[in-house]
């Protein structure tokens, strides 16, 4: 037998994963087709749609769920007998590999109260709670939609209109991303097959045909899209024996999403309707748990304002996968503000804890907030490689660390009384 070391066995492992994921892909197992939309728009939002188990018959997963649950079953038993049963490292393939076997199941549940268990199981709940095991992340999400709705786009400041082409949009992206990314190609392109407005790929974001943007979309989705979902990837990918690192299961959303939704706040590129663009999903997600179904929910996006496009584009957002007669969403758009308290507070953590080094890990590849400290062990066994791209807030750590030191302190600070003193200064003057 060749005797192997253990960066080689990882390595193997490691790109065990990567293969066996390769042909699973939840957002198209999962997506509509056009029809429906139409169907809904030319019946008024009076009909249900029929999506159920059977019409996800026809949506084709692209592999043999039998066959790849079993190999990752025995990627999990390998991961154990090659490395051990403590092996840290073994623990987190572990994680990744027991994740996507559960995404197989998730995905055979398509259409049936059985896919938001799973989704709840993979992504969460916005009924979750946080660290201090009592406020709900949709406490959060209704405190958010009580200060964003009071803000008015004139009293902000600038406006940015939606001028830009899909086509601007790509040609302005490809000229910061060939400074940013100077090491590897990637790019921006037109796409026609996405929900969303902008999606990333592993070496793309790829832009909605016919959308438009304003100059600061186009900002936000250089640093969401490009410097975290793009960035991260790439730095996994360049791991040189944690592949694993360059692919996202469900673990890993709400440290991305809120990785990406930071970026937008410490660059100063976001702006309040995006954030409740943001934060009204977790509302809708909330409603559909509660046993809302699409055409209730499209109508609480219309008496929030959204346009009719936006009003079906977030619905089925919530509802695709699920049942759009309620009770059964699918759950990962809670990851951004979820993430974002995770990441947070993280930073925070390791500022009081005199770590800042362990912040930048963060965009060493598509992992867990913490998992981090585990990797950067790893870094300083020569395992796990640091991030190649890097925001340059990241790179240079003194505002970050000032940024956190400040805010540790505010939240000793009683807001309360705070917000009664100004708000007797609003009444007197204002």
């Amino acid at each position: 037998m060749v005797w192997t070391t253990y960066k080689e066995k990882l390595r193997r492992l490691s790109q065990r994963i990567v293969e066996a994921q390769r042909p699973i892909r939840i957002l198209d197992a999962i997506k509509w087709d056009p029809s429906i939309e139409k169907e809904l728009r030319r019946t008024h939002f009076k009909h249900m749609p029929k999506v159920d188990a059977e019409y996800y018959k026809s949506v084709p997963l692209g592999f043999d769920p039998a066959q790849k649950t079993a190999d990752l079953e025995d990627i999990i038993r390998d991961i154990e007998v090659t490395l051990g049963a403590e092996d840290e490292l073994g623990h987190l393939l572990k994680a990744t590999a027991e994740q996507y076997r559960d995404v197989v199941q998730m995905l055979l549940a398509r259409g049936t109260k059985q896919f938001w268990e799973w989704s709840r199981k993979l992504y969460g709940s916005p009924k979750d709670t946080f660290f201090d095991d009592t406020n709900k992340i949709v406490d959060l999400g209704q405190l958010l939609y009580k200060i964003l709705n009071g803000l008015k786009m004139e009293d902000l400041g600038a406006d940015y209109p939606e001028t830009l082409s899909a086509q601007d949009t790509v040609d302005i992206l490809n000229k910061r991303f060939h400074t940013y990314f100077t090491e590897n190609a990637v790019e921006a392109k037109i796409s026609d097959g996405i929900l969303a407005d902008a999606a990333a790929g592993g070496d793309v974001v790829k832009i909605k045909e016919g959308a438009t943007f304003s100059a600061r979309d186009v900002d936000i989705l250089e640093v969401h899209e490009g410097w975290v979902h793009v960035g991260t990837t790439q730095n996994g990918h360049n791991q040189h024996v944690a592949k694993w690192l360059s692919k996202g299961p469900p673990r890993v959303s709400s440290t991305q999403e809120g990785l990406a939704v930071i970026m937008e706040i410490f660059t100063f590129r976001t702006y309040p309707k995006r954030a409740r663009h943001i934060n009204d999903r977790i509302l809708s997600i909330d409603k559909a748990e509660d046993g809302a179904n699409i055409l209730e929910v499209i109508e609480f996006f219309r008496t929030e304002g959204y346009s009719e496009d936006e009003c079906v584009t977030n619905a089925v957002r919530v509802f695709r996968g699920g049942m759009p007669e309620g009770g059964a969403p699918f759950t990962k758009d809670i990851s951004y503000c979820r993430g974002f308290i995770e990441n947070y507070n993280f930073m925070r953590s390791a500022i009081r804890a005199g770590r800042p080094q362990l912040i930048p890990f963060l965009f060493a590849g598509k992992l867990y907030v913490d998992d981090v400290p585990l990797l950067y062990q790893k870094y300083k066994e020569g395992i796990i490689d640091p991030p190649r791209y890097l925001p340059p807030q990241f790179r240079d750590m003194n505002g970050v660390a000032v940024w956190m030191s400040f805010s540790s302190f505010l939240n000793m600070v009683d807001l309360k009384k705070i917000q009664e003193h100004y708000n007797k200064l609003f009444r007197d003057h204002l």
